[in-house]
């Protein structure tokens, strides 16, 4: 049996990436799964542990980071996010290519750790930056602050586009989808 892919999409904030993750996912073919993230906060209302996140003790989570076993974290409104690398490479020796959405700091940390040919990093790019900004604004969740916030951080993350293999314009979900497929299915051969 293959060792799995590790697919990497990154992009800036309001971009797209979950959109197109689930759509990308509905393809059988492509023999994905999804990585859960590990975290400290607590479950929200039907949040399964080991289904939407392992959820676990600031204990628990600084073990695994003192034990090398985060491929990439950060902290969030007080709260701490990785992506745990036991079960990531668990689930490739058993020949499934694992998908990680992740934000541009954390994809700078997996590309450092991980240096097999199994790992394909793309870069979903919006069309411009008023795109960007209209996608943000759609969602009527965040101030104007906020918002001006997230477009900053999207300008300087798309600076770092030339850190991954691949860049995919995000015009139409269905589009960006198909694209991300074909490179699935190139590097799966």
């Amino acid at each position: 049996m293959n060792k799995g892919l590790l697919i990497i999409l990154s992009g800036p904030s309001g971009v797209g990436k979950g959109t197109v993750r689930k759509k990308i996912m509905e393809d059988e073919s492509l023999n994905l799964v999804y990585s859960i993230s590990m975290t400290t906060r607590a479950p929200r209302n039907k949040e399964v542990d080991g289904e939407d996140y392992y959820f676990v003790t600031q204990e628990e989570f600084q073990r695994n980071l003192d034990n090398n076993n985060l491929l990439e974290h950060c902290e969030f409104v007080g709260n701490r996010y990785g992506t745990p690398k036991d079960k990531v490479e668990k689930l490739r020796e058993e020949g499934k290519n694992v998908f990680l959405e992740i934000e541009v700091n954390g994809a700078n940390q997996v590309l450092s750790k991980v240096n097999d040919n199994g790992v394909i990093s793309i870069f979903l790019m919006p069309p411009s930056l008023k795109t960007l900004e209209d996608r943000i604004r759609k969602r009527k969740s965040e101030s104007d602050d906020i918002i001006k916030e997230r477009l900053q951080k999207g300008r300087s993350e798309m600076k770092l586009k030339s850190n991954y293999e691949y860049v995919v314009v995000n015009r139409r979900v269905e589009d960006a989808a198909r694209e991300i497929a074909s490179i699935i299915r190139a590097r799966m051969k």
